[in-house]
């Protein structure tokens, strides 16, 4: 992935292939019905609280993106749909684990075998494996193995979406310091303004292509 998404944009487009594989009768998702995919208590890893303006402002980002685009089914309300598969090539046995990443956050391959079953059937955990190997050895990659972390098992597969995910923090490892806290929280806000300035500035582009293609037909 070119391009790295926040949170929110993670959730709604994990939300978007979810309803795709769970639900095709129902998709394309209004914006109504799409704001109650991510805000879920049930299969989502963080549960969110989002407004329907903060799942506007990343389906405009997601757009911009080329990651999601406007039905065109012709109905009365808006509808909106990931183009995931088509920009990377995605099968569907491919697209089922990664929404569950997208949506749950790291996970080992028994988990995503389980959680995958109500969108693909995979017959054992090889096959699971199988496809989470394809995912990882892509280039570039969509998803990583992050180390096995004391105590467990199995290691866990996360999504790279957003870039490399941070170490899991140790057990019994002290919180961040409050100044740390607020620098990351400083950071974040800026890199989201630089975002929105990048999307307005596009956005401005194009109304004056349109004011310069229209006045044209006067001249």
């Amino acid at each position: 992935m070119n391009s790295m998404l926040n949170e929110i944009e993670v959730r709604i487009l994990g939300c978007l292939m979810e309803k795709e594989l769970t639900t095709p009768e129902q998709y394309p998702l209004t914006l109504n019905a799409l704001t109650n995919a991510c805000n879920q208590k049930s299969n989502r890893d963080p549960v969110m609280a989002l407004e329907d303006d903060d799942v506007v402002r990343g389906l405009n980002s997601l757009k911009f993106k080329q990651l999601v685009v406007l039905s065109s089914d012709g109905g009365r309300v808006p509808r909106y749909r990931h183009i995931l598969a088509e920009r990377l090539d995605l099968a569907p046995e491919e697209l089922a684990p990664l929404c569950e990443l997208l949506v749950r956050g790291p996970q080992t391959g028994g988990e995503l075998r389980t959680r995958a079953e109500r969108m693909r059937s995979f017959p054992d955990l090889a096959a699971m494996e199988e496809v989470l190997t394809e995912l990882m050895t892509r280039e570039p990659p969509l998803i990583t193995r992050l180390s096995r972390q004391p105590g467990r098992k199995e290691a866990r597969y996360a999504h790279l979406f957003s870039g490399e995910p941070e170490p899991a923090a140790e057990e019994g490892a002290p919180p961040p310091e409050a100044a740390r806290l607020r620098v990351m929280a400083g950071d974040e806000r800026m890199a989201k303004l630089e975002e929105e300035v990048a999307l307005l500035r596009t956005e401005v582009a194009e109304l004056r292509k349109m004011m310069a293609e229209f006045s044209s037909q006067f001249e």
